[in-house]
């Protein structure tokens, strides 16, 4: 993929940028608020109202603010389907009176849980119970809950130190996404289907591994893992956040019952669990626990070759514009009469519901682009994250990292808001599933890693002209 460098005019840019020396003292603080709705509430995920039964394990929301040279920063994972932009930009304004921490500094993403509650909105996933008033009560509270978790990280702010290291883990991750013998790109095609001819493309086996600790007693304080693979173990009725909950509890036990672990998605949108040369079935809290055991045990594994990371904390912001793709007055029409009377129980019927949302979502902005923002935070010159706004392919991803010039670039997807599936221009002529569903037009996953790579290069020449 060629770097295109991005016109001025799309984007206006934020910073909030430390040049001072590398040798100043860190803090870091951690702390993690339960979000988890009451039973009953309809939960995420799907194209049908399911509501929550009970709770198999609780929901989240864990921060760690750092801190270095008098800027301040903080990155919450939350254990959601999504984000949207408006409960992000509230909890930023919550956080900022409380903590003093600049908006634009704040990280929030989504996990991807399809066992937590829908994220009410106007019309969006009315299918699903957006309109439900336990759904409503739940945006409400939110914004004020992320708020409180990254408080808690906030009093107790450290002395730390942070240390850095990349595992890998290639068995639990899966192009969900197959050249197919008729010619076709096909999606989720199932287990040991003989028309299956390779995947449509790869997977990102990295496990980027962020350590916080204080220096002098060794005591933990906080790991960030990242990982590229959609969370859809669990599926049924109970509440829950899927692989995560493995991988914090495991985490938890092997180094400190006060460490807190702030899980985050990499660029996985056309990945999943499935492994369609197994032929046992994959689903369920066992599957969500076998893999999550796998993952900590490969975060455990990188243990030994934590460097240190030192130098001055960065972040940068901008606003991307993307266009909507074009629905007609007969579309809409067919959308609305679909919407009302169809159901995804069956494969036909699935994409039909799939198309009708998307061209109902595309209408109601009436031509108006997408104005989404793309983040970086980084610290010294050799660690970044990179947050991106919907479930982002990986390909953009292994691209963004690739290109990036930090030594360990991590991609947060469904951060700050999102506008949904985000292919490659190439996937946009296979068609499937996420292809049918995207609202940004072809082109725009390029974009997003331009501007991306547009801010890293800048903090990296920063960084190494400190």
């Amino acid at each position: 993929m060629q770097h295109l460098s991005i016109p001025a005019a799309l984007f206006f840019l934020l910073a909030s940028v430390s040049i001072l020396g590398a040798d100043d003292d860190m803090r870091a603080g951690a702390g993690m608020v339960a979000i988890t709705p009451p039973a009953g509430v309809p939960l995420a995920g799907y194209y049908h109202k399911r509501g929550a039964s009970g709770v198999h394990d609780e929901l989240y929301s864990r921060a760690i603010v750092i801190e270095k040279n008098g800027v301040q920063s903080a990155i919450v994972s939350l254990d959601l389907i999504s984000t949207r932009r408006g409960f992000v930009e509230k909890a930023r304004e919550l956080i900022n009176e409380r903590t003093g921490i600049p908006s634009e500094n704040v990280m929030i993403s989504a996990t991807h849980a399809h066992t937590g509650p829908v994220l009410a909105d106007d019309r969006l996933f009315e299918s699903q119970g957006a309109s439900d008033p336990a759904a409503a009560a739940f945006m409400k509270e939110l914004p004020g809950k992320i708020a409180q978790s990254v408080g808690a990280a906030y009093k107790r702010l450290v002395e730390a130190e942070a240390l850095a290291a990349i595992g890998n883990e290639g068995s639990i991750t899966f192009n969900r996404r197959f050249h197919m013998r008729d010619g076709s790109v096909g999606w989720n095609p199932g287990k040991l289907n003989a028309n299956i001819i390779k995947p449509a493309g790869p997977i990102d086996p990295e496990v980027p591994v962020v350590y916080f600790r204080e220096p002098a007693n060794k005591n933990p304080l906080a790991v960030y893992v990242n990982y590229s693979v959609h969370l859809d173990n669990v599926g049924g009725d109970l509440i829950s956040a899927d692989l995560p909950y493995t991988v914090t509890e495991n985490l938890r036990k092997a180094v400190g019952d006060q460490l807190v672990t702030v899980y985050t998605s990499g660029a996985c949108g056309d990945l999943n669990h499935v492994d369609v040369q197994w032929v046992e079935p994959q689903r369920g809290h066992e599957n969500a626990a076998r893999m999550g055991t796998i993952l900590s045990a490969e975060v455990l594994r990188a243990w030994p070759r934590l460097e240190a990371v030192e130098g001055a904390l960065q972040i940068k912001t901008c606003l991307v514009v993307l266009e909507i793709p074009k629905v007609s007055t007969e579309a809409v029409a067919n959308a609305k009469e679909i919407v009302r009377s169809g159901n995804d129980r069956n494969r036909k019927n699935f994409m039909q519901l799939v198309n009708a949302n998307k061209v109902l979502d595309v209408a109601e902005r009436e031509g108006k682009p997408f104005q989404v923002e793309v983040q970086v935070i980084t610290l010294g010159d050799s660690l970044a994250w990179v947050a991106l706004p919907g479930e982002i392919f990986v390909e953009l991803g292994l691209d963004l990292k690739s290109s990036s010039p930090f030594k360990q670039t991590i991609v947060a997807e469904l951060a700050n808001g999102s506008i949904g599936y985000v292919p490659t221009s190439r996937a946009y002529r296979q068609g499937a599933y996420e292809v049918v569903s995207t609202r940004c037009v072809k082109g725009s996953g390029e974009k997003l890693v331009n501007a991306a790579l547009d801010l890293l290069n800048a903090c990296y020449s920063n960084a190494t002209t400190d």
